[in-house]
C-alpha cells in the first residue's frame, strides 16, 4: 500500500489530525505535537493519548512527527543548545507514548563556527536525547537546502552525523526533495533519480531512508533557496516526481507533502496529483 500524505494541524485536540488527514485522502501524515513556534509545551492528557491510539487503530494511518522550529541542535550557545536537547528528548518520549514511530528533526545552524563543529554538536545532542527519552522511536535527520551556516545539506554531512550517534538502531534519514534539489541533487529525470539513489546508498545506505518530504522547489538547482512549491509547479516539475515515484525504494516509504497551504483545495490537489502518479494515471 502506498503511504501518501501531508503535514496537518493538531488544532483542537491532537487526535483530530487523523480526521484532517482522512479528509485529504491521506494514508500517512505528519504533525507537530506542540506549538512549533514556541519553547513551552503543555503535557498531553491521558484521554488525549487514548483518543490518538483509538484513531490510530480505527484508521490504520501512518503518523510521523516533526520537531518544532526553535530548537537548534547545532547551536554553540549553551542555553539554546541545552533547551534544544530537552525538547528533543521530550518529543521522542511523546512520540513513544502516542505510538508514533518516527520523529523528524532539522540539524540546525552552526552559527558561523564550522560545519564540523555543528555536526559534532548535533550528534552529541542526539546521543543525550536518545539516552534520556523513553521508548525506541527512531530519530530521522532531515537534509537542508544549504542556507548560510546550515548543517546537513549534503549526504556526507548526514553520514558524518549518523556515524557519531551511539545507538544506530534509533536513527535514520528523512529526505526533503525541495531541500535536496536546492542543495544540488538533481531529481528531474529518471536517470538523475537513479544516480541520486545510488549515491544515497553508497554514502548513507538506502535502508536508512525512512521518510521522504515531497515538495517542489521555487528555487533552481543548487540555489540553496528553501522555498517549497506545489507538486509540478516548481523547478523539479511533474516529471521529476513521476521519476522519483517509479523506484521501488521510494514506493514503500511514507511520502509527505509540506507544500504551501494556500488553500485546502491546493493542498488536496497536491495529494491527488501524487495518487494519480502512484496509480499510473499521469
Amino acid at each position: 500500500m502506498w503511504l501518501i500524505g501531508a503535514h496537518v494541524s493538531i488544532a483542537g485536540e491532537i487526535s483530530q489530525s487523523f480526521d484532517r488527514a482522512k479528509a485529504l485522502n491521506c494514508t500517512t501524515f505528519q504533525i507537530f505535537t506542540r506549538n512549533p513556534r514556541g519553547w513551552a509545551s503543555k503535557k498531553l492528557e491521558e484521554n488525549e493519548i487514548a483518543n490518538f491510539h483509538r484513531k490510530l487503530d480505527e484508521t490504520g494511518l501512518f503518523p510521523v512527527a516533526h520537531m518544532p522550529y526553535l530548537p537548534n541542535l547545532a547551536s554553540p550557545n549553551k542555553e539554546i543548545y541545552d533547551k534544544s536537547i530537552k525538547i528533543l528528548s521530550e518529543e521522542l518520549t511523546k512520540c513513544y507514548r502516542l505510538k508514533i514511530p518516527y520523529l523528524v528533526t532539522h540539524l540546525g545552524s552552526h552559527m558561523g563556527t564550522s560545519e564540523e563543529d555543528g555536526v559534532r554538536r548535533v550528534a552529541e545532542a542526539c546521543n543525550i536525547a536518545i539516552k534520556d527519552s523513553e521508548g525506541k522511536v527512531a530519530l530521522l535527520l532531515e537534509n537542508t537546502a544549504g542556507q548560510k551556516n546550515s548543517v546537513g545539506h549534503t549526504l556526507n554531512h548526514l553520514r558524518k552525523c549518523l556515524d557519531l550517534i551511539d545507538d544506530q538502531s534509533r536513527v535514520g534519514v528523512c529526505f526533503d526533495t525541495c531541500h535536496g534539489f536546492a542543495a544540488g541533487y538533481d531529481i528531474r529525470t529518471r536517470n538523475a533519480v537513479e544516480r541520486f539513489l545510488k549515491d544515497f546508498d553508497d554514502i548513507i545506505g538506502i535502508e536508512r531512508l525512512k521518510v521522504i518530504h515531497l515538495n517542489d522547489s521555487k528555487g533552481d538547482l543548487n540555489s540553496h533557496l528553501d522555498r517549497h512549491e506545489h507538486i509540478g509547479r516548481g523547478k523539479i516539475g511533474l516529471n521529476g516526481f513521476k521519476a522519483l515515484l517509479s523506484f521501488k525504494e521510494v514506493q514503500k516509504l511514507p511520502l509527505i507533502i509540506e507544500t504551501p497551504y494556500d488553500s485546502e483545495k491546493d493542498y488536496l490537489q497536491d495529494i491527488l496529483t501524487l495518487w494519480s502518479i502512484a496509480r499510473g494515471q499521469i
